[in-house]
């Protein structure tokens, strides 16, 4: 059966704030490189205080992959809570104006929206300050059934998972999407998400609730105990229909029912911020997926992605991806 939209999104609603950071600066907030932390409203304050000149725009990692989908000219929709404020209006504008179905309701009179204070060091590594405000109270009542039933996929973004509330309201959207016969993803988010939640999605995953899984080296490692990312992607594909794993430098890989395809990284002439890099990585892919490309193909596609996102500031594409693509394919 033809759907309208190739994906639908379900994920946190975020505004990025991104500024340079010292590698001093981040042992001084004994922040930890590289990595996601959730904050409260009180810390995001003082450090917001303390943190350079910032530049904000649009993110959310969910939000940030359809965003990539629609460069792509693919047809999408997104799920995620903001609130009625100024920055809610910044993220809804946004991310209308690529084309994307979003119709949540803005939340009135409870947290503001969230927003995530990026620290960029020279190297380009990024190092996330997430509060997240009003995205983790997305109630079952916000989800557009028709808007899922309309979708060949939905995506879910497990950094969500970790709120009792949205975690409900995902849980029925994967009910919701099986029963109009659509396809259900997850992208396992970071470390701590999977940590906490394992078990869960190893249930979600035996009982044929999820079609495809997004990983990376220290995600996958964690998820399945094994220390080799390599070994650990090859267990970990034995649990679910379809697997892509980013090992960063190294390329990505993909499984899909016994089938497997690795590549390499695109090369970038100088890494600025890695912030948003699995996130395009994952429109890539799924890009290709939607228009009946091979794993290969679609695995070039999220590489060519990915290595336009590191190369500027911000988690969203820059340059014209169709015109990278078409000429990396062709």
């Amino acid at each position: 059966m033809s759907k309208k939209y190739a994906v639908v999104a379900i994920g946190n609603a975020i505004v990025d704030v991104i500024a340079s950071a010292t590698d001093a600066f981040i042992t001084a907030e004994a922040l930890r490189k590289g990595d996601m932390t959730l904050i409260d409203a009180a810390r995001a304050t003082e450090l917001y205080d303390r943190m350079g000149p910032g530049r904000e725009v649009s993110g959310g990692s969910a939000a940030n992959t359809i965003a990539g989908m629609a460069a792509l000219d693919c047809q999408c929709g997104f799920i995620g809570q903001v609130a009625d404020d100024q920055l809610g209006e910044v993220f809804a504008h946004d991310i209308r104006a690529l084309g994307v179905n979003f119709t949540t309701p803005p939340m009135t009179g409870a947290d503001p929206t969230a927003r995530c204070l990026i620290l960029v060091t020279p190297d380009g590594q990024r190092t996330m300050n997430t509060f997240l405000g009003a995205a983790q109270f997305l109630p079952e009542a916000a989800l557009d059934a028709a808007l899922i039933g309309d979708g060949a996929m939905l995506y879910l973004e497990g950094y969500l998972w970790n709120a009792p509330a949205s975690r409900a309201a995902m849980r029925r959207a994967i009910e919701i999407a099986r029963q109009a016969g659509a396809r259900v993803a997850l992208t396992l988010s970071a470390i701590f998400v999977v940590e906490s939640h394992k078990d869960e999605f190893f249930a979600l995953c035996d009982d044929g609730s999820i079609d495809l899984i997004f990983t990376n080296n220290e995600e996958v490692t964690a998820m399945t105990g094994v220390a080799d990312p390599y070994e650990a992607a090859a267990a970990l594909a034995k649990r679910v229909p379809e697997l892509v794993c980013t090992h960063g430098s190294a390329g990505a890989e993909a499984y899909l029912n016994g089938e497997h395809a690795r590549v390499g990284a695109e090369p970038v002439e100088k890494v600025v911020d890695t912030t948003g890099a699995g996130d395009l990585f994952a429109a890539g892919y799924l890009a290709g997926r939607s228009q009946g490309r091979s794993l290969e193909q679609s695995l070039t596609m999220g590489a060519v992605c990915a290595a336009e996102v590191i190369s500027h500031f911000g988690p969203r594409p820059e340059a014209d991806l169709k015109a990278l693509v078409a000429a990396r394919l062709n």
